[in-house]
């Protein structure tokens, strides 16, 4: 029999079912069953609604400015804003994300024992144990991070850390969340008592900083530089793991500002820095990041495009997740929607709001500047999810910091678009985002057979350098020596051809 200081909470369509505290947030109690709170629970978003379907959950202030009325009478909520005070069951909106991992071959000089590679993301996290006398991925685990219950961007968990003085909560979440698994690769792979060696740890500025417990406070304010870029070393031991051997712990250095080392990984994993002709990489996040170059010049920079990509800040936006528009097609004149897990629509992820704009510039519902045709407010994709115009203001603002900060790159290197022979795209927005509608809208101005889905090139690179020298003779420290940080936000032309990318090219449509 359940206390009476308790109460039940049923998830749907999960079945899964949680009893918790009386007066505890469902915020604490949701975040690993799927739940987002892209704002850090501040109920400035949308993004962590769900559905009261039987049961009481409280309504503020919050919830009336960002729910209308008829959703709040058909029982949805801010998770972010309810404590628990009512047996519920709750429906829930997204669940079963896929994370991209990398099973990539790959070349290697053998060593003795076993290695770990980390790609910690702002949102996701893949690690993977290797054997390093063969190469071999024995084990691979995934997770969402659990510091975003404190936000879904970085510098909403920098607010967290700098304002709330909730820097020490953010590393020790995320240094155990790591640790443990780590003890669940080593489990998976049924070696108890092997030694690990060596784990390489790969991720953006902040999650260096954080993860290492470096200050974050230089990274919230112009011109937002830390003098603490460099190669950080630690031991499991220091991080409180209980590893065999305690092995030596690697996150690699950043490249400057808001460039991290996972695309320093992934310039090793494209192998940008040894070609002779000029190649790109582009990280599609919530802080783009890009690099222009070849053997004889590299040049990086990062430039804020938001979280729109990963369906942050759109009004029925969400990861890639079961339930979400991953996908937008226009046949015979109409819209054809692919959902993710073949359910209901519940909302639309960053690839299906590329995909939806393209289709509305081709169908003349969206014009150039971004407004819709006919005046109205929003557009029906498939019921009951829309487009709004405020969505697409969203995605102008990404796709302009992006194409900007490429132009100024190229501009730097006196090249043109014509003249890159590739263009690799990172990360899991990059390898399900439709060219063909990146560069209807204006984001990538590149031929579609110069554009490659690269996969999870910060992983691949975090296992390069399991086998990578130490000190300066590394094949990651000899990159990172030879690498130029631009910073877009110096530049005094980045302003005007921000502005200039934020209309979508014009075309013709049927």
């Amino acid at each position: 029999m359940i206390d009476q200081k308790t109460h039940r909470i049923v998830l749907r369509p999960l079945q899964a079912e949680l009893v918790a505290p009386a007066g505890a947030a469902l915020r604490d109690l949701l975040f690993a069953q799927g739940v987002e709170f892209p704002c850090g629970g501040q109920g400035r978003c949308r993004g962590c609604r769900v559905r009261v379907l039987e049961g009481t959950a409280e309504v503020n202030a919050a919830q009336r400015e960002r729910l209308s009325a008829e959703e709040l009478a058909s029982g949805w909520r801010l998770a972010c804003q309810c404590s628990l005070h009512d047996d519920l069951v709750i429906g829930l909106r997204q669940w079963d994300a896929a994370i991209l991992v990398d099973d990539t071959p790959f070349a290697f000089q053998p060593r003795e024992g076993f290695g770990v590679a980390v790609d910690l993301g702002t949102t996701t996290l893949v690690a993977q144990l290797l054997d390093l006398r063969t190469g071999c991925v024995l084990a691979v685990r995934t997770a969402l991070n659990s510091q975003a219950r404190f936000g879904a961007d970085v510098m909403s968990r920098v607010r967290f850390a700098v304002v709330e003085g909730g820097q020490p909560q953010l590393r020790d979440s995320i240094r155990a969340q790591i640790g443990s698994l780590i003890e669940q690769l080593v489990f998976a792979a049924q070696i108890p008592g092997a030694e690990i060696r060596k784990v390489a740890l790969v991720g953006n500025t902040v999650m260096h900083h954080l993860f290492c417990g470096l200050d974050v406070e230089p990274l919230s304010r112009y011109p937002f530089e830390s003098p603490h870029l460099g190669l950080q070393a630690l031991t499991a031991g220091e991080l409180g793991w209980k590893l065999q051997g305690s092995p030596q712990v690697h996150f690699l250095p950043c490249l400057g500002g808001f460039v991290g080392s996972d695309i320093l990984a992934g310039m090793l994993a494209t192998n940008l820095g040894e070609r002779e002709d000029l190649n790109a990489l582009v990280d599609l996040g919530t802080n783009g990041e890009i690099v222009i170059g070849n053997r004889e010049r590299l040049l990086c920079a990062s430039t804020a495009a938001g979280p729109a990509f990963e369906g942050a800040r759109i009004s029925m936006g969400m990861r890639a997740s079961t339930g979400a528009i991953s996908e937008v097609k226009v046949e015979d004149q109409q819209l054809r929607c692919r959902v993710l897990g073949n359910v209901p629509p519940q909302g639309l992820c960053g690839s299906g709001l590329v995909d939806a704009v393209a289709a509305g510039l081709d169908l003349g519902r969206i014009q150039a500047s971004g407004r819709f045709a006919n005046g109205t407010g929003a557009w029906e994709l498939s019921p009951p999810v829309a487009l709004t115009q405020g969505d697409i203001r969203e995605l102008q603002l990404a796709k302009g910091a992006i194409a900007a900060g490429i132009r100024i790159l190229l501009e730097r290197c006196g090249a043109s678009p014509r003249e890159v022979t590739k263009l690799y795209l990172a990360g899991a927005f990059g390898n399900y985002i439709n060219r063909t509608s990146a560069a209807r809208i204006g984001l990538i101005g590149f031929p579609s057979e110069k554009v490659e889905a690269a996969g999870n090139t910060a992983l691949l690179g975090a296992k390069l350098a399991l086998f990578s020298p130490e000190g300066e003779d590394g094949s990651y420290t000899r990159l990172r020596s030879r690498t130029e940080h631009v910073a877009l936000n110096a530049d005094p032309s980045f302003q005007e051809i921000f502005v200039e990318e934020l209309a979508f090219p014009q075309g013709t449509h049927a």
